[in-house]
This record gives C-alpha cells, structure tokens and sequence, in this order.
C-alpha cells in the first residue's frame, strides 16, 4: 500500500461518510438535522486531522504509521456511523 492510496481511502471514505449524511439531511429537513451537522463537522475534523498527519509522518517505520493512520480513520469512521445510525433510528 502507498501513500498515494492511502490519501485516496481517506478521500472517498470520509467523503462518503459525508455525502451519507447530506443525503439524510435533506431527505428529512426536519428531523435530527443539527445533530447530524453536528457529525458532518467531525468527519471534516477527522479528514483535516488525518490529512495533516499523512502530510507530517512522525519519525520511525513509515509503514506501521500509515497502517496506523488507515486503523484510526476506520475506527473513528464507525463510531461516526454508529452516532448517524442512532440519529436516523430515532428520526424514524
């Protein structure tokens, strides 16, 4: 795996997230609409986040600190799933 992938994964991943959560927006204005701005709003602090670190690597096994950075952007990713499903689960 390169950097350059890894950059892309970042990209389409978060920017998924992002559209998943525009697209309940505005299917249903009325309902959860701020909190899910709310989790748009850390997606974009996570891809900011992971961006500058892919752009700054620490010093060390460059390997183990981008496998690192691809854990990281997937856990979080989740948890930032896991907050859209509940909100969308109430909104029903």
């Amino acid at each position: 795996m390169n950097l350059r992938d890894i950059k892309k994964d970042i990209e389409y991943f978060i920017g998924e997230f992002i559209d998943d959560c525009s697209l309940f927006i505005a299917l249903n204005p009325k309902k959860g609409s701020e909190e899910v701005s709310g989790i748009i709003d850390e997606g974009v602090d996570l891809y900011n986040s992971l961006k500058d670190k892919i752009n700054h690597p620490a010093e060390g096994a460059k390997r183990a600190y981008y496998d690192g950075i691809r854990r990281e952007m997937l856990e979080k990713l989740d948890t930032l799933s896991e907050k859209l499903s509940s909100i969308i689960s109430k909104a029903e």
